[in-house]
């Protein structure tokens, strides 16, 4: 069996013998008046009409004067059928290639095709090609699923093979696309605007998350990479805007898991005059519109979970429920006993661990099991500094967070616009950060600032792509084209390349 440098030898001396017939086998130019979706969707329309089309081959069988290729674009794949007397010759300065220089087409170029629609003896829609352009020399082979390609990781580093030998996978981010078109979709038909904030920031906020850190020349600071959108879109309420969102990404400096990346995007939307209660419905319907458009059903098999998201949502209440499961009342009880419930639990106990991170801990040991919907609300003031206090029980917040078969995909409240009570929070956060806890909030004075000046009472939301991953069926790593993973080049490049010294 030839070795990936042997195979990439020959064509490169395809390469060269194409070059010295003159072809340039990267031309700019290129026409197409068909997908090929539409050769195969609109045979009565199209049959026996000329159509130019253009993919990248598949697959090459030559019979003599007869040849057929298999030629796909994103759309589908159609049969070109090639006949050695209506096939036009050798044209090198349009790129051209005549049956004589077919041996030198391999699978994985990208290739042009000209000539009428029509059925062949077997029943096969094909384009009966008389013009054959070379669009693309590949240099390497098109691996497939017998090769073996179906390790991750490597499928995961060269992302762009998988997508070509696993459909599924390329489908699969037809429907990320879907999904945050849909998004924005539900939004702007609600008169939300859409604002970009910026990704550099002084200090970062708006989530429980470590931060980047890169630096900036220019103005000889050092900068954080936006962990949330959140602080910059209250900024813009406080500015006169009522309704506002953003999707981009956001960077936590923290562990790969399953649910977690380092870099990932994430949508957040900022209503001024609504409350909880009005995000709460306002999301219910979001989930509905969003997951419809892009699954086509609401009634998902996600793990061991069954979820039908047309059924009414319950609501839980986070201090019932941990009392319930634990015995502790989160509100008149100890550290000592929260790690008593860890580790009675088998959960970690970390060195720098706190009342809020260790109830909060306990309450994600439930939540792994619930299939959902649910809404979990009435969430304890000490775990949510950024929300606004519920009045009739002020030991709580005005915080909703839907959890669906085992995660919390999104987090809302009625945002704080106290000034002093904001203040005073910060000031507890910064305490936590100079403690060691690295996640806790930076104390943001210039948000304080603006709050001093006045924001309309709000209501706030966020999720990340990670409802998508979860409603997908796949891991974080899995769920986004091009994953960061730890930089490796393989030996085979290695030795292609001698004189770069990878």
């Amino acid at each position: 069996m030839a070795t990936l440098k042997e195979l990439r030898d020959e064509r490169l001396r395809k390469l060269e013998e194409l070059k010295k017939l003159g072809i340039n086998p990267y031309p700019a130019k290129s026409e197409r008046t068909h997908t090929l979706r539409e050769v195969v969707g609109d045979f009565d329309t199209l049959e026996n009409q000329d159509v130019t089309v253009v993919g990248r081959i598949t697959g090459i069988r030559k019979f003599g004067q007869l040849a057929f290729i298999v030629l796909r674009d994103q759309s589908g794949q159609v049969q070109l059928f090639m006949k050695g007397e209506t096939v036009e010759p050798l044209k090198a300065e349009d790129s051209q290639v005549g049956m004589a220089e077919l041996p030198l087409l391999d699978t994985g170029d990208f290739i042009q095709a000209s000539g009428p629609v029509i059925k062949t003896k077997t029943g096969e829609i094909s384009v009966d090609v008389r013009k054959l352009r070379l669009l693309t020399k590949s240099l390497r082979p098109m691996p497939t699923k017998q090769d073996g390609f179906t390790n991750k990781e490597e499928r995961m580093r060269r992302r762009y093979v998988d997508m070509n030998v696993n459909e599924d996978v390329r489908e699969r981010f037809v429907r990320r696309s879907k999904f945050w078109q849909a998004t924005r979709d539900f939004l702007n038909q609600r008169g939300f605007y859409e604002v970009n904030v910026p990704v550099l920031e002084h200090t970062t906020g708006g989530a429980d998350a470590n931060p980047f850190v890169t630096h900036m020349d220019a103005l000889d600071n050092d900068f954080y990479l936006r962990i949330s959108h959140e602080l910059p879109l209250k900024r813009l309420l406080g500015g006169g805007f009522e309704k506002v969102y953003d999707i981009g990404p956001r960077f936590r400096n923290e562990n790969y898991s399953d649910e977690h990346l380092p870099e990932h995007v994430a949508m957040e939307w900022y209503w001024a005059y609504a409350d909880w209660r009005d995000g709460m419905q306002l999301m219910t319907e979001m989930y509905r519109y969003v997951l419809k458009e892009t699954f086509g059903t609401l009634q998902f098999k996600l793990g061991n979970f069954e979820v039908d998201l047309e059924k009414e949502w319950e609501e839980w209440d986070y201090a019932d429920v941990i009392q319930s499961r634990y015995g502790i009342d989160p509100y008149h009880t100890t550290i000592a006993d929260v790690k008593a419930a860890l580790k009675e639990n088998n959960l970690e106990v970390e060195k720098t661990e706190n009342l809020a991170r260790g109830i909060d801990k306990l309450w994600k040991n439930i939540r792994k099991d619930v299939a959902g919907p649910v809404w979990l609300i009435n969430t304890p003031t000490f775990i949510s500094p950024l929300s606004k206090t519920n009045p009739d029980r002020p030991e709580t917040v005005q915080r909703f967070q839907p959890v669906i078969a085992g995660s919390e995909l999104g987090n809302g409240f009625s945002e704080l616009n106290d000034p002093v009570d904001q203040y005073n929070r910060f000031i507890e956060q910064q305490k936590m950060r100079d403690e060691g806890d690295e996640e806790a909030m930076m104390l943001d004075i210039d948000f304080v600032e603006m709050l001093e000046y006045g924001m309309p009472p709000a209501c706030g939301w966020g999720f990340s792509e990670r409802v998508f991953w979860i409603f997908e069926g796949v891991t974080a790593r899995e769920g986004v084209p091009f994953p960061q993973l730890r930089h490796e080049v393989d030996e085979v490049t290695k030795g292609i390349y001698p004189e770069a010294k990878l």
